[in-house]
């Protein structure tokens, strides 16, 4: 029997989101319902609001739900109804780079993340006017309720409020495993974040965690510097015209070891780069405006120096979200000091709060 959910929906690019009443199809084989507690916030659903990046309109956007498991479709074993879950990005799992085990360059990606459709084709909602959009990241979680995949459904155990485990499904994932998984710093390493917001923080922490030393945080936003000092950051660079890459060299004379640049602003890309050592690796991870050029000197990348990009930190949502949650157990992942929770219908005004720096990792609440 098809689920009537509460849902902010997007009409137009560059618009609001409305609060609607919409009607959602049940689950599928291999797909899961859940009732949505949270979601958090992410600049990816900032970016589909306001640039064309292939999401059909009218949409309903939102990838970092956590909720409990009401229904499941044929086929699905790894999660039942009462699980409490967090959901993540959705993959095909039969595709060459899922066989192996890398499930976030999957073939598929964009069809099952952006498309706005299910798999076979139909549009997963209807509203008062017509057809909504949905599947965003295999979920569309600014919702009471959302339509997912059981390979992007990870089940979670404890008691922690939803609001603490909804932002792992992708912000907290893309900075940590970029650290964890993708550059894999040994302690004692050094390591650089341009842009603290939730992103750039998750990988500061991880950092953290990881030994590494020194830590620099660059923002141009004094206090959030101060909250990176004290999440663990070693040193902070205020990011105010000075040369960037002068002022990591005084700190770490013969380069710094890895940066991860959350900004996606060319010179301070340049700048990162500059700054590395022989065989320092710089990662982006910022989603751009259509349109965005980023010059560098390719002499720099001649002493073995790296320029990369990782999806979702290049991790298993299934392995690397109960990682995450182990380590925020053990007190080496505070990222629940970055929330600030709001109702769903205060939508508009988190966004705004999230665009501003006043909030830096919005989580919505949907009772």
């Amino acid at each position: 029997m098809p689920t009537i959910a509460t849902a902010a929906i997007l009409h137009q690019r560059g618009g609001p989101f409305g609060i609607e009443t919409v009607t959602l199809a049940d689950p599928g084989p291999g797909q899961v319902l859940v009732k949505v507690h949270a979601c958090g916030i992410c600049f990816t659903d900032i970016g589909v609001q306001n640039y064309e990046q292939g999401t059909p309109l009218p949409h309903v956007l939102g990838h970092e739900g956590a909720g409990v498991v009401l229904a499941t479709g044929p086929g699905v074993t790894r999660v039942a109804a009462g699980d409490r879950v967090v959901l993540s990005y959705a993959s095909c799992g039969s595709c060459p780079r899922c066989s192996a085990a890398a499930p976030q360059y999957c073939a598929s990606f964009m069809a099952l993340n952006y498309s706005g459709l299910l798999p076979d084709g139909s549009v997963p909602m209807a509203g008062a006017d017509g057809p909504v959009y949905g599947g965003f990241f295999g979920q569309s979680a600014f919702a009471s309720h959302a339509l997912a995949y059981e390979r992007n459904t990870v089940k979670v155990d404890g008691d922690e409020p939803f609001s603490t485990l909804a932002p792992l499904g992708c912000g907290m994932q893309t900075g940590a495993g970029t650290v964890w998984n993708s550059l894999a710093p040994r302690a004692g390493q050094s390591l650089a974040v341009s842009g603290t917001g939730s992103v750039g923080l998750a990988a500061l922490m991880a950092a953290v965690a990881s030994g590494c030393g020194p830590v620099i945080a660059i923002d141009r936003n004094p206090e959030r510097l101060a909250l990176a000092a004290s999440l663990g950051a070693t040193h902070t660079i205020l990011a105010d015209g000075r040369d960037l890459s002068a002022a990591i060299r005084a700190i770490v004379p013969d380069g710094i070891d890895f940066l991860v640049d959350t900004t996606g602003v060319g010179p301070v890309i340049r700048a990162g780069l500059e700054a590395l050592t022989a065989r320092g690796q710089l990662a982006m991870l910022a989603v751009t405006p259509p349109g965005t050029e980023i010059t560098i000197n390719p002499n720099v990348l001649l002493g073995g120096r790296h320029l990369r990009g990782a999806v979702e930190g290049d991790a298993d949502p299934q392995a690397f979200i109960p990682l995450m949650l182990a380590r925020h157990r053990a007190g080496q992942f505070p990222h629940d000091r970055l929330v600030t929770t709001y109702r769903l219908a205060q939508i508009n005004e988190a966004i705004a709060a999230m665009r501003q720096g006043s909030a830096i990792k919005p989580v919505l609440l949907m009772d």
